[in-house]
């Protein structure tokens, strides 16, 4: 499998899940440092949605995208996922919106 790098937005197999939680084939945006995604064969990635989120930020963010739809990323969905679950690569989100994120994500956590 080609590298997993930060900021990219892949197809994920999120597989089955409970409750509120995203689930199937959907797009995910990496936060996860490059180096851990070598080193430790998972990676640490949000949930993508193109369905109009209510939530706005810190929850929600409106990302652009090369996806045929609106997205939104949905931060409190995040996700530690196997490698064996990524797919090809759609995109990039910018080092800004990467960072809005993990701030989004800090916040969420009280940090």
């Amino acid at each position: 499998m080609a590298r997993v790098l930060r900021g990219e937005i892949r197809w994920a197999d999120l597989g089955s899940t409970r409750g509120h939680e995203q689930s199937g084939q959907r797009p995910v945006l990496v936060l996860s440092a490059d180096v851990f995604n070598d080193r430790s064969g998972t990676v640490i990635a949000v949930a993508l949605t193109s369905q109009d989120q209510r939530a706005g930020y810190p929850l929600t963010l409106a990302l652009n995208t090369p996806l045929p739809k609106p997205t939104w990323v949905k931060i409190s969905q995040i996700r530690t996922l196997s490698v064996e679950r990524i797919g090809r690569k759609l995109g990039r989100a910018t080092p800004e919106e990467v960072d809005r994120i993990i701030a989004g994500l800090n916040e969420i956590l009280g940090v």
